[in-house]
């Protein structure tokens, strides 16, 4: 099943298998490295994976999670991130950029000014950490500012060469912050509901798409459940995903945990796939599961119980850059 061919809108996937995001933090400024380059050729050779994910990108200085992060942030990134997009396409794969903003999770070391979030508030599995920057709630001009932000993001990745973007809302960051009822307090339009705490989310696809155009993929990162007390659960997972889907969306990237929320018995081979299966079986967008995938017949196993349409791979890649090719290798 690894090898049946996914269509996403109007690109086609050969296989089924993703390469999913890790943080390579390589760069002091943000920029596309030649360490960058070799992990990303070393790993895509032969072209068996029919998805590449690059790492989460923030979109704006004030929402730089990681000293290191890779940037998209500015024009002057295009550069860079075409010859990375070069790389990935030699081996035959399709590449997204991942668009993301910290909100909260941001660090004083790495922004300086007092930073946004929905509501002032970090994370509760954050809340001790000093280390973390001071933020205010945001208003109505900042979220319309972001929302522009992102859009531009996604016009420098198309320049770039990318097949499509991925909007991270997942792990804890900015937009996982609006989509939490634990970080979301607000009062307002952005608020109070399920609806109103996916508004942002809604006009951020409207604004990437209008700037991509139709031809190029669309997909969201979502955390769909919380696991914790008051937080989102399945369900609420569910009913964003058909939220969502109605934007417009590609397909829809399953995670879960609000920023190292993740339970202990959360293991094994697609650990959210409690989540995954709950939303596939409610909306038509293609899934992609990623999580505790060590092998071929881990990723074989969770399609055919159907806990999603696409299978992601990240920690085992990163051990063993042969990984895919074994991968496929063992299925012939």
């Amino acid at each position: 099943m690894l090898k049946e061919k996914m269509e996403l809108g109007r690109v086609t996937l050969k296989n089924r298998l993703v390469m999913a995001p890790v943080d390579l933090e390589k760069s002091d400024h943000g920029t596309v490295t030649d360490e960058q380059l070799s992990y990303y050729e070393e790993r895509t050779r032969g072209g068996c994976f029919g998805l590449v994910v690059i790492e989460h990108s923030f979109v704006k200085p004030n929402g730089r999670a990681t000293e290191h992060q890779l940037s998209v942030a500015k024009d002057e990134d295009i550069a860079g991130l075409a010859k990375l997009v070069e790389v990935i396409h030699k081996s035959g794969s399709k590449t997204v950029m991942q668009l993301s903003h910290a909100g909260s999770a941001i660090k004083k070391a790495q922004v300086a000014e007092e930073g946004i979030s929905p509501s002032g508030l970090a994370s509760p599995v954050l809340a001790s950490d000093r280390t973390l920057q001071r933020t205010h709630a945001m208003t109505h001009a900042e979220i319309g500012d972001l929302v522009e932000h992102f859009a531009l993001a996604a016009e420098r990745a198309k320049r770039a060469g990318f097949d499509g973007v991925e909007i991270h809302s997942a792990h804890g960051y900015l937009l996982n912050q609006f989509y939490s009822p634990l970080t979301n307090k607000r009062t307002d339009a952005y608020g109070e509901t399920i609806v109103g705490r996916l508004k942002i989310h809604q006009e951020i696809i409207t604004a990437v798409r209008d700037v991509i155009g139709e031809d190029m993929i669309l997909g969201l990162r979502l955390g769909a459940a919380d696991y914790m007390e008051g937080g989102n659960t399945i369900a609420d997972g569910v009913a964003a995903a058909k939220n969502l889907a109605g934007a417009g969306l590609q397909y829809i990237s399953v995670s879960g945990g609000l920023c190292g929320s993740r339970p202990k018995d959360k293991t094994g081979a697609g650990y959210f796939g409690d989540a995954s299966e709950a939303i596939k079986k409610a909306v038509d967008t293609p899934i992609i599961l990623t999580g505790g995938v060590q092998t071929s017949k881990d990723a074989e196993m969770l399609l055919r119980e159907k806990k999603a349409d696409m299978i992601g791979v990240a920690r085992a890649i990163v051990a063993d850059p042969d990984w895919a090719r074994k991968a496929l290798a063992e299925l012939c």
